[in-house]
């Protein structure tokens, strides 16, 4: 039974989405990489698609769809292989401050803007000496007269180059009660005073415009802040069930693509003369993993509903999203087990050189750009660690409890069995 309904107008979605990540995202991630952003050309072709903030109402430009819609894109843009169009955090993080708290002002001057693409957003909280403690954050707010004076510094700000509006948490230094002290700020890029720091290089997610952000007596008009003084980290606290619930939809969606291009690899990966995919023991590890996947994508979907129906599920989005991350972890740590040292790779240096065509099995590393695509042609691996393993008609029992939706089906786990 399905836990979530999909709607013909959602299939709709995801098929204009998919289309637009065929042409307009996956021949580009390469130099988005190398040049360690996403062009702000893409987001904007985004907006124009309807992809940005798809649950915002018509008057502000957006589709007036449902949370269905944000899994859509989160899954679809998964399939693309690139970390740095970060329109999960824009469109179901930042912005619903916004939507949520802001002036009918601030909804008409903004929320346009993030539909169409022209106005990036990024949220503001971690601090280099407080992490995401809300409560013990430094960054101060000092109200004068019709305006307010920040001071302070953020770190680990994803869109923190490339934003033209920041959602900033900040606190009054003069009240005593640390949680009554905050309050949240739209901070627009170019205010004099706020200064973006150099890019950070990180050990992956290299398009991903990681940044620290300055403020030095950044003066703005008292009008910028959300909602009531010293209710910010109420408000914080108000949207970590849906923050939570994109973390985990994150982490369930990732342990699927993995699995699906570890699956891939196995068909065409030989060892001793034979696709990897018929060793017992590499069988009893797929299955693991696609349980795994699927018990995420139970647990997730059951959230989304209840979620959707405005339940009160902060404690269950918090175990989602421990659980889900830390199984995309385990997922990925058996994936790099099965695949060998070309897991060690940050990308195949064949993968987009030799295919005309998008959705395709890369002839070097055998990952597919179309799930459904088969191939004759198979690569050897010196990767035996799964050389002998457990039983093959419990792995095939296992794999017949397997459902199909949206990624990893019964029948392609079963073909694997036989």
């Amino acid at each position: 039974m399905d836990i979530l309904t999909y709607t013909e107008a959602h299939q709709r979605f995801r098929e204009r989405l998919r289309e637009f990540c065929e042409t307009e995202i996956m021949p580009h991630v390469d130099q988005w990489e190398n040049d360690h952003i996403v062009p702000r050309e893409i987001w904007q072709k985004m907006g124009r698609g309807g992809f940005l903030c798809p649950t915002l109402p018509a008057a502000y430009g957006g589709l007036g769809g449902d949370f269905i819609h944000c899994l859509i894109v989160t899954e679809e843009l998964s399939r693309t292989m690139q970390t740095g169009l970060a329109a999960g955090l824009h469109s179901d993080v930042v912005v619903p401050y916004i939507e949520a708290f802001g002036s009918d002002e601030q909804k008409r001057t903004y929320l346009p803007g993030c539909v169409s693409g022209d106005c990036i957003t990024a949220v503001a909280m971690t601090e280099p000496g407080a992490g995401s403690d809300v409560a013990g954050m430094a960054t101060t707010a000092v109200e004068d007269g019709d305006t307010v004076v920040l001071n302070g510094s953020k770190t680990f700000i994803s869109n923190g180059v490339i934003c033209d509006l920041v959602v900033l948490a900040a606190k009054d230094p003069a009240v005593e009660n640390k949680h009554q002290a905050v309050s949240l700020y739209v901070v627009e890029a170019g205010t004099p005073g706020f200064e973006k720091g150099t890019q950070l290089e990180k050990m992956g997610w290299h398009s991903q415009d990681t940044a620290e952000l300055f403020f030095t007596n950044c003066r703005i008009p008292k009008h910028n802040r959300l909602g009531e003084k010293g209710t910010g980290f109420f408000m914080l606290m108000g949207k970590l069930q849906q923050e939570r619930l994109v973390c985990c939809m994150g982490g369930v969606v990732a342990a699927e693509r993995i699995l699906e291009y570890t699956m891939a690899q196995c068909r065409r990966t030989t060892a001793g003369g034979k696709p990897l995919s018929k060793s017992q023991a590499v069988q009893f590890a797929l299955v693991e993993m696609a349980t795994e996947a699927k018990l995420g994508r139970t647990f997730m979907e059951k959230l989304i509903a209840e979620h959707m129906a405005g339940e009160n599920i902060i404690v269950e989005t918090s175990m989602a999203k421990y659980w889900t991350t830390e199984m995309a972890r385990r997922v990925a740590d058996q994936a790099m087990d099965l695949v060998g040292h070309e897991a060690t790779l940050e990308k195949c240096p064949r993968c987009f050189a030799e295919l005309r065509e998008p959705w395709q099995f890369c002839p070097s590393c055998g990952l597919p750009l179309d799930p459904a695509l088969s191939s004759d042609s198979e690569i050897s691996s010196p990767n035996r660690r799964y050389s002998r393993g457990r039983s093959k008609k419990s792995a095939r029992s296992v794999a017949r409890t397997l459902t199909r939706e949206p990624s990893v089906s019964t029948a392609s786990v079963k073909t694997l069995m036989n």
